[in-house]
């Protein structure tokens, strides 16, 4: 066998990518050369349409895919977390099924965790999932579900028994979005979008070969997707970005993006913008208040800190290293940083800042940074919940105490009815 070392690698892909490599094709029939080859996701297995690559030579392959431009396969929104997911707890069938459709970007899915009584408490689930012998039935409501309404495929989280501990009695299923039963509804947002949506299920069906893992061990499968979620909460900037070269493939690949990004035009705001913090302040003249000046310092600091956090995420992500609480420490760090940034953009701003539309700065972008930040600590799982990992997982501190773990569920009192 050959050993792989970094000059093979970039040579094998450079070889392969002039030989196949046209800008004029069809976005998907390039990406379907691309999971045939294996250069497409290189550090799966070649089971699963890849080549076995350290994860350490991957960077040597995206070096050639940008070094001619060459589209990569589909990197936009809950599918990377779906295909994650299945690769590491799916059988062989879903594999077969979800894996290649999930990087050509033929299937959009979306992630069907949170629900109206039970807050950023997953495990509190309710929505349930019986077995008639011949299907999972299942009924409920999920909610801040984003790209639901275009969904082909939801990540579900349902209970499937109430006589087990509260996390034992969950499993985790791949749900038909498009069945009858699955009703979607937009929420309107106070800051003018509509990213997220509600989900009524009522007797909708799943195949006996779409339920992920063991029934009751869908607890550790979604602990997998959530890990995915968090240490890519920084995802968005780097593949966010479409080519502007001519080409099908490239007109293609900018379409996708922009319907996937629609819903997601204010996340740069939720984070703050601290991009706008130094301009704005030499614009006002508030950069010569020493307050002011001192609370930016803060800010940047605060601020460069996290990115370096969430580059040791990424690094470990690199070097293979299984998911672990790195991605909350980096979530906590988000948190942070939005809330500083909403603070400084007052001081700046005084009065103004709560001025939207033309009326306030920057077309009311201040204004809808103010009432976006608050999502940051909420989103993929409250401050609460991050410090609680960050607590027990990284300083080893003994678990808070619960009082619904030990006891089967349908005796844990509850504000959602069952």
């Amino acid at each position: 066998m050959t050993e792989l070392t970094e000059s093979s690698v970039r040579a094998e892909v450079r070889a392969w990518l002039e030989a196949h490599w046209n800008p004029n094709q069809s976005l998907i029939a390039w990406r379907n050369q691309l999971v045939d080859s294996g250069w497409g996701a290189p550090h799966w297995p070649r089971q699963w349409h890849g080549r076995d690559l350290p994860v350490g030579l991957v960077p040597v392959v995206e070096e050639e895919f940008n070094r001619i431009g060459a589209v990569s396969v589909a990197r936009v929104g809950i599918r990377t977390l779906a295909a994650a997911t299945i690769l590491a707890h799916g059988s062989d069938l879903q594999k077969q099924r979800f894996l290649r459709r999930s990087l050509t970007g033929e299937d959009a899915w979306c992630q069907l965790f949170s629900e109206p009584g039970s807050g950023s408490d997953a495990a509190g689930a309710v929505t349930r999932a019986d077995f008639n012998g011949m299907h999972w039935v299942v009924n409920g409501q999920k909610l801040w579900t984003s790209g639901a309404q275009k969904a082909d495929w939801g990540l579900l989280l349902a209970r499937t028994n109430w006589d087990r501990t509260k996390h034992a009695g969950l499993s985790y299923f791949i749900l038909n979005m498009r069945q009858p039963g699955v009703v979607v509804q937009p929420l309107q947002q106070m800051n003018g979008h509509a990213t997220f949506n509600q989900i009524f299920i009522t007797d909708a069906l799943i195949e006996p070969e779409l339920l992920v893992g063991t029934e009751g061990g869908g607890w550790a499968v979604t602990t997998t997707t959530l890990m995915h979620e968090r240490r890519g909460a920084d995802a968005l900037r780097s593949w966010a970005q479409g080519s502007d070269r001519p080409g099908q493939v490239y007109e293609e690949e900018r379409a996708e993006i922009a319907v996937a990004l629609a819903p997601y035009k204010w996340y740069p705001n939720r984070a703050g913008r601290v991009d706008l913090v130094l301009s704005r302040a030499r614009e006002t003249g508030r950069l010569e208040d020493p307050v002011v000046r001192q609370e930016i310092a803060r800010l940047l600091i605060l601020s460069r800190s996290a990115e370096w956090t969430a580059r040791r995420a990424r690094s470990a992500q690199a070097q293979g290293r299984p998911q672990g609480p790195e991605g909350s420490l980096g979530k906590l760090a988000a948190s942070h940083v939005a809330r500083a940034a909403a603070r400084v953009h007052t001081q700046i701003s005084g009065a103004d800042a709560l001025l939207s539309g033309a009326d306030g700065p920057l077309n009311g972008t201040i204004a809808e940074i103010l009432v976006s930040v608050p999502a940051t600590s909420i989103a993929g799982g409250t401050d609460e919940i991050q410090r609680n990992i960050i607590a027990e997982r990284v300083l080893g501190m003994p678990k808070e105490p619960s009082v619904d773990t030990d006891k089967p569920y349908r005796e844990v009192p509850r504000n959602a009815v069952r």
